[in-house]
Parts: structure tokens; C-alpha cells; sequence
């Protein structure tokens, strides 16, 4: 520890707390009482380079990966008579994101309420559970993205983080109407100002419930829309291998518009010898359905860090309701490697899309991504 570093320790300690660094005095900002109580200030940034194909044209810029965005937070915890009590507030720094480019759309860098993503208390007790309240994740936040192969970075599920917002070019050349992100979905449960609760773990089982409401948006009447939704997650380890699974089900009531009722579910199985594979489904009342596979592969073979690689499968049907029998498919390739030494991440990813409709043709895409996420 530096000389400096040193000095800042000694004073503040006679005040009973000490703020410590790490070697690289980046990987981490901690203050912590002599209770236990502790505040700590952490992040990321996740640049990558995006390239969209769309079959006669090539669309490549820099943008801020949407399935990990860049961001900064701070947490704060303190024990307590019925358990232990935290603060975590976490906002994106209003990075151009992934999911946003097209080929007529190229955002800038933007900051708004919007990209807030955790304003959220919560108390978290052994025998009653953890009850939270404010700005963060619904029951059904994760639940399509059981996922262990150390790859989500490159590709996942979560298809429209990557490219959501390009549009699929017709047969004939032409740029059509319809966007990747109309023809599938995860389903998966977002961050609203909602209401949770969330069960004590037993034997690898968890109950979660939560109400919510979407209070940063400014599209007119979208605060009146409401959320309820539930979730059983599974997490466990056996001697061999280890488990992470989940299914969930949300309602989402609009305004005036009727009701979005979906039920999803995910399973991930990570071997000893680094083997694993996952799986993802759901299904949206009167909407669209898609399953998804993904079978990957980690293992560490130098002192760097581990690298990780994978193959997925995702098909999805009658998620655009301008299109009839739409049927959507995309298969990936990923590979990341971690520098531990560094809290850095590096991945590359190839990805293909395919999507066919009654009465209409559209040509094949294809997208590339290259980036690297740094934490601290």
C-alpha cells in the first residue's frame, strides 16, 4: 500500500473506519465500521465493436454492450437487530447502447432518469426473508438466463441486447420494416419501482413476488401500467455438478390495451470438468413462444483466467403481430477470456439470423461483436 494510502488509512481509522483500496487503487472502494457496516462504490465499462450484416449492407460502430452495460453503483449495508439492511443505487453512464443501433440509428451518449437502474432498500432477515421496496428488480428478473458458461457476454438468450433495434432486409434488397427485436424474446422480468419478496433459501429453493410500476419513463400513461409477477429459483451443488434453474410467471396489465400474461423458465447444469449446458423457454398468452439451447465449455489453461466457449440455438414464432406465422432462428459462436489480474473479460462472438413469414422473404443476417469488460 502506498505511502499515501497509508496516511488516509491512519486518519480516518480514529474516526473508527477505514477506506481501503486495492494494489491498482481501481478494483475497489470500501468503507467499513467497526459494526460491520460497510458502503462500497463499484462498476464497469463494456466498449465493444459491433457489426451488423444485413445481406447487402455492413453497419459497424463502437457501442457500450447492452447485456452487461457500463455502470457505476454504490452499495450500503448495516446490521441490524432483525438482520441486515442495504442501500444499492446503480445507474448505466449513458453510453451509446448495443441495442439501440440500426442502420438509420446511430445514438449518442445520453444520460437521463431512464438509465437509472437500482434505487432499492431491502432487509434481509435469515427466518423471514428479504423484503425490498424502490427501484430495481421484479420476481421474474433473470429467470430466462440460467446460464453458466461464462459467455453471456458474447451471446445469450438475451438476442435484442445485441442488435435489437436492426431491420431485416426484404428478398428483393430493400430495407424492411421489421426489427430483430419484433420476432423473439426472452420473456425475462425487467427493473421497475416495485414492491419484492423474496423467501429464505430451502434446500436450494426460493419463493419471489413482486408488484411494480414503471416510474422513470416518460411515454405518456406508462406509469399506469402495472406488473405482478412470481418466481421459483434452484440453486445447488452436488458433488459432481451444479445447478442454477428457474420459471416465473408476469402479468403485465397496460393501460387501457388488455393484458400480457407470460410464463418462462430456464435451466443451466455446469460439470466438474467444465462441461455445461443450458436451456431456456416461454410463452406469452396469445403471443409468442420460443425455446432456446446452449452448450458450452470452460476451462483453465493458462494463469490468466479462464476461458469459456460456446455454441447456442434460439427459435421463436408469432412474436410480430404484422407478420403471419413469422418463425425466427439464430445460432452463435462465443469465446471469452477472463484476466484475472486485471477484473477484464475479453470476448468475440459470431451470430446468424434468420427469419421467414407467410407471404414474405428477407435475407439473411449476420452480426460480429469484439469487446472487453473491465469491473471494478
Amino acid at each position: 500500500m502506498s505511502s499515501f494510502l497509508r496516511f488516509f488509512c491512519v486518519v480516518t481509522s480514529a474516526a473508527g473506519a477505514c477506506v481501503v483500496f486495492s494494489e491498482t487503487a481501481v478494483s475497489q472502494i470500501l468503507y467499513e465500521r467497526e459494526n460491520g457496516g460497510t458502503a462500497e462504490v463499484y462498476g464497469q465499462v463494456n466498449p465493444t465493436v459491433q457489426s451488423f450484416d444485413d445481406g447487402a449492407k455492413t453497419t459497424t460502430n463502437l457501442v457500450d454492450n447492452a447485456r452487461s452495460n457500463s455502470r457505476v453503483g454504490l452499495w450500503l449495508r448495516e446490521p441490524t437487530g432483525a438482520g441486515l439492511f442495504s442501500f444499492n443505487f446503480e445507474t448505466a453512464i449513458g453510453a451509446p447502447q448495443s441495442s439501440a443501433f440500426s442502420q438509420t440509428n446511430e445514438p449518442s451518449w445520453d444520460w437521463d432518469r431512464t438509465k437509472i437502474r437500482k434505487v432499492d432498500l431491502a432487509l434481509k432477515t435469515e427466518s423471514a426473508g428479504t423484503f425490498s421496496f424502490g427501484q430495481g428488480s421484479m420476481a421474474t428478473d433473470g429467470v430466462a438466463g440460467s446460464d453458466f458458461s461464462g459467455t453471456t457476454l458474447a451471446h445469450s438468450v438475451s438476442i435484442n441486447d445485441g442488435v435489437g433495434s436492426f431491420f431485416f432486409r426484404n428478398g428483393d434488397g430493400s430495407l424492411s420494416d421489421i426489427q430483430v427485436r419484433s420476432v423473439n424474446g426472452d420473456l425475462d422480468g425487467g427493473r421497475l419501482g416495485r414492491v419484492r419478496y423474496d423467501s429464505p433459501s430451502i434446500s436450494g429453493f426460493k419463493f419471489s413476488a413482486a408488484y411494480g410500476r414503471d416510474i422513470l419513463s416518460t411515454a405518456p400513461n406508462a406509469d399506469e401500467d402495472e406488473f405482478y409477477d412470481i418466481a421459483l429459483t434452484y440453486r445447488q451443488e452436488y458433488e459432481t455438478f451444479e445447478v442454477r434453474a428457474g420459471i416465473g410467471y408476469s402479468v403485465r396489465d397496460r393501460f387501457e390495451a388488455g393484458e400480457d400474461k407470460d410464463t418462462l423458465g430456464s435451466l443451466s447444469v455446469l460439470f466438474d470438468n467444465g462441461f455445461n449446458v443450458s436451456l431456456a423457454a416461454g410463452s406469452r398468452e396469445g403471443g409468442g413462444t420460443y425455446g432456446y439451447g446452449k452448450l458450452g465449455y470452460k476451462a483453465n489453461w493458462t494463469d490468466l483466467g479462464a476461458t469459456a466457449m460456446s455454441v447456442d440455438y434460439y427459435s421463436g414464432r408469432d412474436f410480430n403481430g404484422t407478420l403471419v406465422d413469422d418463425d425466427f432462428t439464430s445460432y452463435a459462436v462465443g469465446l471469452t477470456q477472463n484476466f484475472n489480474d486485471y477484473n477484464v473479460a475479453a470476448y468475440l462472438a459470431a451470430q446468424r439470423y434468420d427469419l421467414s413469414a407467410t407471404g414474405r422473404s428477407f435475407q439473411k443476417a449476420t452480426s460480429y461483436f469484439f469487446g472487453a469488460r473491465w469491473t471494478f
